[in-house]
């Protein structure tokens, strides 16, 4: 079986030392940029299967490079992955709406990265499907009435409220920003929404009941859907 390519551009050694031992143990392929400059050059090069990118980095940083990805049409479906200090919350967000898939914050495991790494190159070759139905938990999202049900009954809905859960249960796992949110129902004709996400999240998560922990708030960044719950049919 041919090992997935990763390229990391992380100029810390003791770092890249590190998620390099552990992608060898996780049975990757692993390669490893100092700066930003090479490392959008390796990307171009290489066509890994999935980029690891620290935001603060020579030459050329982690946003740039990310930036330049996603406006490239050979690049843009390349997964990336996110490395950054607590202290740059702000920059991460900015990296998700730019198209990054997740991020890891440092400190942090080796384990948990590169558990993220196999969750985004699983959703990287399933991308994700119109489907008429979403099950979750006890739940059934009937995509083209815009209906929530359990087995006991019809849940009723707001446009706003069924566009986010729309979103949010097709993109499991992945960290969706208030903005992305915001910028999905913005499109689509059917619905309009005012800025309060959050206003919105509350309300779908007393909708669904006390006993659903579906919906993650990732502190200072946005929401989550449990990866575990969702499945289209």
């Amino acid at each position: 079986m041919t090992k997935k390519r990763i390229l990391l551009i992380e100029d810390e050694e003791d770092i890249a030392a590190l998620i390099k031992l552990q992608g060898e143990i996780s049975h990757y392929k692993l390669h490893v940029e100092v700066d930003g400059i090479n490392g959008y050059r390796a990307i171009e090069r290489e066509k890994p299967d999935l980029v690891i990118l620290d935001i603060m980095l020579p030459g050329e940083n982690g946003l740039d490079v990310c930036r330049r990805m996603k406006t490239s049409a050979d690049l843009k479906s390349i997964p990336v992955i996110i490395l950054s200090a607590k202290s740059e919350e702000l920059d991460v967000v900015l990296g998700l709406e730019l198209g990054a898939d997740d991020y890891v914050l440092k400190p942090f495991s080796p384990k948990v990265l590169f558990s993220r790494v196999k969750a985004v190159l699983r959703r990287a070759r399933e991308p994700g499907k119109t489907s008429k139905q979403i099950k979750f938990g006890d739940f059934i999202l009937e995509v083209d009435r815009y209906i929530l049900r359990n087995s006991l009954k019809q849940i009723p809905l707001t446009l706003s409220e069924f566009g986010i859960l729309r979103r949010l249960a097709t993109n499991p796992g992945k960290i969706l920003t208030r903005n992305q949110l915001l910028d999905d129902l913005s499109n689509d004709a059917t619905c309009v929404v005012d800025r309060n996400i959050d206003v919105h999240i509350a309300s779908l998560r007393k909708k669904l009941g006390s006993s659903f922990d579906g919906i993650e708030t990732v502190r200072g960044i946005g929401y989550r859907f449990r990866e575990d719950l969702s499945s289209g049919h």
